[in-house]
Parts: C-alpha cells; structure tokens; sequence
C-alpha cells in the first residue's frame, strides 16, 4: 500500500464521527489552554491524559495532538488582547499584536494569525507525509549506538537552546536523568533510589511530575503575580482588507519554511522559530522602523512559523521516536502508554493507528479555522473569570488527575512535592525543558546504551568506531560547546547583550 492509500485509509478513520469528536475536543480544550496565562500546552496536555485513559489509542493521540497545536493558536488570543503571552511560543506576537489592538484592529490581527497558523499547519502537515515514511524506512537501517548518539544530540539542543546560562541548563538535564533512574533497573532488576518504598518500584509516574513541574508551579506563580488588566475594549470587524492580505502573504510563506524547517531539529523549541520568522520579516521589510507599532506582517509570519513547527516538530517522534519539545514528549508518553512504541517500526506495525492520526492534522486544523474566528467573544468572556476562581478549578482538576493515573494518594504527593519544586525552579530561573526531556529519554537512551555493549561484547568505543554515531556524537559535542562559549560572561552572548529566554 502506497503513502496515498495509507493516508485515505487513514482519513476514512479519522473522519468517523468517533474521531471527528475527539478532534474537536482537542482543538477546543487546547485553544482553551492557549488562552489561559501561565498553563501552555505542556501543562495542558499532561493535564488531559487522565481523560484519555479510557479511550482506544487512536482517540487517545488524536485528542492530545489537537490540544498540541489548538494551544499554539489559543495563546495568540491572549498575547493581542491582553499582552500577557498565553505559552512562551506567542512571546514574539505581543510586539505587534497588542498594538493592533490598541489600534482597533485586534480582529484583523486574530484573523491574520488563524489564517497563517491554518496554512503554516496544513503545509507542515503534507510535509509530514511526505517526509515521515522515507525517514522511517531510512531509521530501520540504525542500531542501538546510532539512537544512542541521536539521542544525545537532541538532548544537547534542547539543553542549548532551554535559556540563558548553560549551566542551569546542565543542571536541569541531570536532575531530569537522576528522575528517571529512580525504580528497578531494567537490565539487571536491582532497585534505584526506591528508599523502600514500594510505590517507586515502578519509578516515578510521568503524569504526576509533569503536573506538578508545570501546572501546580504556574499556578503558584500566577496567585503571586496576577494578570493584568482585563481587555475591555469591543472588537471591531475580523476581516482583513485587501492590504492586509497582500502585506500577510509572504511572511505567512517565509513563516511556514522557517517553521516546518526548525521543527525537524530534535530540541528546537518553537519560540526560536517564532523569533527567527520576527527577525527575518523585519530585515527584509522596507519600513523596518513600523515593526513594534503594529505591523501585520509582525504578527503573521511568527503565528504561520508557530504552528508550522508545532506539526513539524512530530516527525522526529513518528520517524525516530525523539520528542522535539516537552510537549511533544507528553504525546510519546500517550503512545507509550497504549502500548505502542514511536519509531521507524510503527508505520510498518500500527498504520492503523499513525495514518489516522497525521490524516486528523487536516481536519484538526481545518476546524481550528473555523472555530476560533466565531469563537473570539467566548474566549474573551473565558479571560474574564477571576483567577481565584479559574486557578482553583484547575488545581482540582491537576489532584484528580493525579490521582487517577493509579488511583494512589501517594501520587497527589508527588505532584505536590514537584510542584513545589517546579516553583523554586521557575523562581531560579532554570530551564524546565531539559529536565523533562531527559525524564522521558533517559530510560531510553539507558536500553539503546546497554544493547550497544552487548553488541561489543562490553566496549562502549563501538559509539566512537560506527561512523554515523560517531558523525553525531561530534555534533552534540560542537552545539553544547558553541552554546556555552555563548553563555560564557565574556563570550559572544554577552557581546550581544544576552540571548532571549526561550
């Protein structure tokens, strides 16, 4: 069966009333997490896993994906309204889009990115089906030490790319990898870090980590720094003028290649693609100078590279089983989870069940168009909930998913003691991403290392003597060099006045 084939296939399935509903779900909670200030999408998806426990694989993906990228379009809702970036992704928005705003034109502005962000995803999309089977058949070919070294390099750009100092980078990726040692080893069943107690034979649930790392810290973080100001003001007319299109057109286009582009890298997160399309739109503008006081093009190309990687950002999980972001990363988790493993072997093994889910990107991102313009006055009757109360909700919801995961108040304690943790962190300002990356690949990265020295007979150099892992190992090597010599006091980052937290 032909790519063609096996993507109506997968359309048949997608489009039945079953899976249409779960889409729409997504779309609509993940739009919602979008707009709430200080959830984002990683949050919300580990939120919403409990819900999917009861429902077959297929439903369970297709709903997480569309709470993916519904969340990369809710967040530009709050970012123009109220200026206060709904996920990190529509930091680079605020620049232009609030202003629009304040200049009655926060329709044109919404429209504009829904607009791009259903192109930017719709492309990303046939990209994915393009590119994922040739890089699946191509990954077959790899063994242990190759996903070893992958792995390595996807670690070492997301712990590159995670903030400011490499050093507190580091440091989040050892904790994250200590986390993921706790339980029974998996070669020789000795126990790790259980400290007897019989609840961590297991190891430590993902479910309530995540929680805890991310939505009990915001959440802390939120009740000490409340929003601001309510947007009051009426929306005027959501149809762009003909200007507007014309003005929009070539970022939306730039926007989708530097989109779709950054998010085949393993580790690259989608603020870089967000303000990479923000630079590049403004060096090529001829009045460079309007950009910051309402400019569209400001707004349409970063939302079109915002959701044209979130879609892209998939293929390294379909094709080689790495997350690209924390997020994505929430997405294997469910995949593992219903007992499926992300890889090259699953377009060969489950068709049933990935063709349906990149075939509902389409329909995803076809009902986010139609949705969210319509929708706009509801979302901001959503912002206008106190957050006493809106928060209050969410941490009810946080403790009963938690504890639903193995029906065990030891996890409700567990995703306390991270949220605790998470809140210190974020208050230190230590990257979060490189933690939870190397949670979730670290009990990976440990089976691809061991079955490589069984290979050797006991040589950990077969890494160093296979030309493509050794080919990679080399390059993780030069980014956690370059990205330090940035971060260095006295290197290029400072030269520069710092890099932007991302």
């Amino acid at each position: 069966m032909d790519t063609f084939q096996q993507l109506m296939m997968g359309f048949s399935i997608a489009c039945s009333p079953e899976n249409l509903m779960f889409a729409l779900l997504g779309s609509l909670m993940g739009t919602l997490i979008g707009v709430l200030p200080g959830i984002g999408p990683t949050a919300g998806a580990a939120l919403l896993i409990p819900l999917t426990f009861q429902l077959p694989p297929t439903g369970a993906i297709i709903m997480l994906a569309a709470i993916f990228y519904g969340a990369c379009y809710g967040g530009t809702i709050t970012t123009v309204l109220l200026a206060v970036p709904g996920e990190a992704n529509s930091v680079v928005t605020l620049l232009d889009g609030h202003q629009m705003a304040k200049k009655g034109r926060a329709g044109v502005a919404l429209s504009i990115a829904a607009i791009g962000s259903f192109i930017g995803g719709t492309v990303a999309t046939i990209g994915l089906v393009i590119a994922a089977p040739p890089l699946a058949r191509a990954a077959l070919h790899l063994g242990p030490p190759e996903y070893f070294a992958l792995m390595i390099l996807g670690l070492s750009l997301v712990t590159g790319l995670a903030g400011k100092s490499m050093i507190k980078a580091l440091i989040m990726a050892v904790f994250g990898m200590l986390l993921a040692t706790v339980g029974m080893d998996s070669v020789v069943g000795s126990p790790r870090f259980t400290f007897d107690l019989a609840e961590l034979l297991d190891g430590l649930e993902f479910v309530p980590v995540i929680m805890g790392l991310f939505g009990v810290s915001d959440i802390l973080l939120n009740i000490e720094n409340p929003a601001k100001q309510l947007f009051h003001a009426k929306i005027a007319s959501l149809v762009p003028s003909r200007q507007d299109v014309r003005d929009s057109a070539w970022p939306i286009a730039r926007g989708t290649i530097i989109g779709f582009c950054l998010g085949l890298i393993p580790g690259m997160t989608g603020t870089v693609s967000t303000f990479m399309s923000y630079v590049t739109e403004k060096r090529s503008s001829k009045e460079p100078q309007k950009f910051g006081t309402g400019a569209i093009e400001g707004v349409a190309g970063p939302e079109t590279a915002n959701n044209a990687h979130a879609n892209a950002a998939l293929i390294p999980l379909f094709t080689l089983g790495i997350p690209a972001s924390p997020t994505v990363g929430v997405i294997m988790t469910a995949f593992i989870m219903n007992g499926l493993v992300p890889g090259p072997l699953l377009f060969k093994e489950h068709p049933e069940i990935v063709w349906p889910v990149i075939a509902s990107m389409y329909v995803g991102n076809v009902m986010l168009l139609i949705l969210n313009l319509p929708l706009i006055s509801l979302w901001v009757q959503v912002l206008r909930i106190p957050y006493s109360i809106l928060f209050a909700f969410v941490l009810t919801f946080i403790v009963i998913g938690s504890y639903s995961v193995n029906t065990s108040v030891f996890d409700v304690w567990l995703m306390i003691l991270f949220g605790l943790l998470g809140y210190i962190f974020k208050k230190l300002d230590l990257p979060m991403a490189p933690a939870v990356l190397t949670f979730i690949l670290a009990p990976i990265m440990e089976k691809a290392l061991w079955r490589s020295m069984v290979m050797s007979q006991g040589d950990i150099t077969i890494i160093l003597t296979r030309p493509i892992s050794l080919v990679v190992l080399v390059l993780a090597g030069l980014v956690l060099i370059s990205f330090g010599m940035r971060s260095l006091p006295f290197g290029l980052g400072a030269a520069r006045g710092g890099d932007p937290e991302i």
